[in-house]
């Protein structure tokens, strides 16, 4: 059984109220409105926050721990123990990355992903970005996708901040939109007012910058090559497909996707490059699910379908078509018969 990772808008707790509240009254007397009724509160809310350990995904928890030489983490002694589970399936997630071996031990990539300060799904895009020899490239997207945007769309003013952000548009994909963003802003200068006049946040981009050379300098301390691919954006597309092969899924009808794996649902975002595109990939990955009046996927890239098979073998395989092999070989006579009919022809012409 796979949890998956999902973005899901999660009331308060009492605690967490009354702490907020507090920050109403903190110089001074103060009120704090709350949008909730006072039943709701006192029989609905939760009392106390549940512990971020217990809640997340703990794929750099399982590798930290790894790396220090803990390897029976199922009876560490932590002080909020979190649930099993979330313990099976972060340690499953990393070794189908290719981070943990079949004895659930630290692999070579792993041992690298311990060293970025980042979520392992972007670290392992990112080590596996130099075989493909576009490290650069892939630093910035991993940089962009630690915002939580870098578009801005003011009230008002929404068909004109998007007409923007659609020149912008790689075609397929949102991270290379990113990626796109980056590089028309350095090659402006890395200027603030380029960003405002075209709807992108500043200070977001500045951050992104300031992440992206962090990373590279973590790559450059473990001897990794630090290539730009130019303009074959393939490769980053396929960078990404490495890293994201479990968030893979297929079109069912214009704008809705299937997860390949459980079969959930999956919306393309009407903010996303892939929505309202003549003609829609057949094949996805994206970055996490976000609840919200439908399971929106954040962050699409198409891939190809034997790319899923390559770097997700223990998900993909590419299945033959359904006819046997006798209608196969009846197929093929028939076509070879065709071309020598034609060929005898063209000889008699």
């Amino acid at each position: 059984r796979m949890g998956m990772d999902s973005l899901s808008v999660f009331p308060v707790s009492q605690a967490g109220a009354n702490q907020r509240s507090g920050r109403a009254g903190r110089t001074g007397p103060g009120r704090c409105y709350r949008l909730y009724t006072e039943y709701a509160y006192k029989h609905e809310l939760l009392v106390m926050t549940v512990p971020e350990i217990q809640r997340t995904n703990l794929g750099n928890v399982v590798l930290l721990l790894k790396s220090l030489g803990i390897d029976d983490l199922l009876t560490f002694d932590f002080m909020d123990p979190p649930p099993q589970d979330n313990l099976l399936n972060s340690m499953y997630q990393l070794w189908f990355l290719g981070a943990l071996d079949n004895n659930g031990d630290l692999t070579p990539l792993g041992r690298k992903m311990v060293e970025f300060p980042l979520d392992p799904t972007l670290a392992k895009m990112l080590i596996f970005s130099e075989e493909l020899g576009c490290v650069d490239d892939v630093a910035t997207v991993v940089s962009a996708l630690s915002m939580p945007s870098i578009f801005y769309r003011p009230k008002e003013r929404e068909e004109e901040s998007d007409a923007s952000r659609e020149k912008f548009f790689a075609p397929e994909s949102d991270h290379l939109t990113l990626l796109n963003v980056y590089l028309q802003w350095r090659r402006n200068g890395y200027r603030s007012e380029w960003c405002t006049r075209h709807f992108i946040h500043a200070k977001a981009m500045r951050k992104v910058k300031e992440v992206r050379s962090q990373i590279l300098d973590i790559c450059k301390g473990l001897k990794m090559k630090v290539l730009s691919c130019g303009t074959d954006w393939d490769q980053v597309r396929k960078a990404i497909c490495s890293a994201y092969f479990q968030n893979a899924a297929k079109m069912k009808t214009v704008g809705e996707y299937v997860n390949m794996r459980n079969g959930m649902p999956c919306f393309l975002h009407p903010s996303s490059a892939l929505f309202g595109m003549g003609v829609q990939p057949e094949y996805i990955v994206y970055h996490e699910l976000v609840m919200t009046s439908k399971e929106y996927m954040q962050c699409v890239t198409a891939v190809d379908p034997e790319w899923l098979a390559e770097l997700g073998g223990m998900f993909f395989s590419i299945k033959e078509s359904g006819e046997t092999r006798a209608e196969k070989r009846i197929k093929e006579k028939a076509k070879k018969d065709a071309i020598e009919a034609e060929a005898k022809e063209a000889a008699t012409r």
